[in-house]
């Protein structure tokens, strides 16, 4: 939580300073400013990937659509490793499920502060909500076990995590990513998020911005995270993210294509 609140204070001051560094714009302008866009986000609970469209009501305003996926963790996710064996692998003592959601949802997006020139940013309010759907995978651990009873053999035995068996010095790694995969477990919910979107990017044509906000992701019922009586039903955090991607010119379909994100102009 500290370093996401660190981070979110530097990219406050970092628009603000690209706010003052403003230069003659005169490139042409587009005026249906539909957008698509791509987000990498991390916040309080995880990370995510996101997509998002953004249709134009008026000047200011636009409907938004957007597809998130994301990881869900608990508080007390900690890796460690056995001290007491060799060559062994990290894992999250504790840890039952691993969790990601899938959601999708509409909302608002409005422009507060318009880009007045080639260095200054565009400052705009967001929302959106809509369902939600977590996948939950049980986690396997190699668990160590002494052959014949003595202690300088042992085998390897892929389990669940149980609280009342194991203990840190018996596990050796976590299993293989798909060990699990045909135990996956759905459980439906609601979500809805909110920010500011500072976009600064220096060619009119291309989205570059940075995005600030809160989010909730609610469930019925608590998802066990952790072998423990502290997991939720009701993920709240905050985020921060890097959203790039292309306004939508139907008048020059052309100059909409991905690639214009790679590719730096020259303003005149």
């Amino acid at each position: 939580m500290k370093k996401l609140l660190i981070l979110i204070f530097i990219l406050l001051h970092g628009a603000e300073f690209l706010h003052a560094q403003g230069e003659i714009d005169q490139q042409q302008r587009v005026f249906f400013r539909n957008e698509r866009s791509f987000g990498l986000s991390i916040n309080s609970d995880g990370f995510g990937i996101g997509y998002r469209e953004a249709r134009r009501k008026n000047y200011l305003n636009k409907r938004i659509l957007e597809f998130d996926l994301g990881l869900l963790k608990h508080p007390k996710e900690y890796k460690t490793s056995n001290p007491w064996a060799q060559n062994t692998g990290t894992f999250v003592f504790g840890k039952l499920n691993s969790v990601v959601y899938f959601r999708g949802g509409l909302g608002h997006q409005r422009e507060i502060f318009s880009k007045e020139d080639a260095g200054g940013i565009a400052i705009r309010y967001f929302y959106s909500g809509g369902p939600v759907i977590s996948l939950q995978k049980p986690i396997y651990y190699r668990v160590l076990y002494p052959v014949g009873g003595t202690l300088n053999e042992y085998q390897l035995k892929e389990e669940k995590f149980d609280i009342r068996v194991h203990d840190p010095t018996m596990i050796y790694s976590k299993a293989g990513l798909t060990k699990g995969i045909n135990e996956i477990k759905a459980l439906p919910g609601l979500y809805a998020k909110g920010g500011f979107n500072f976009e600064y990017s220096r060619e009119d044509k291309v989205i570059h911005a940075i995005e600030i906000g809160a989010q909730i992701n609610a469930f019925p019922k608590k998802i066990p995270i952790m072998d423990s009586q502290d997991n939720k039903a009701i993920f709240f955090s905050i985020f921060a993210s890097y959203r790039f991607g292309v306004i939508v010119d139907p008048l020059h379909p052309e100059d909409s294509n991905i690639s214009n994100l790679f590719r730096r102009k020259k303003v005149q």
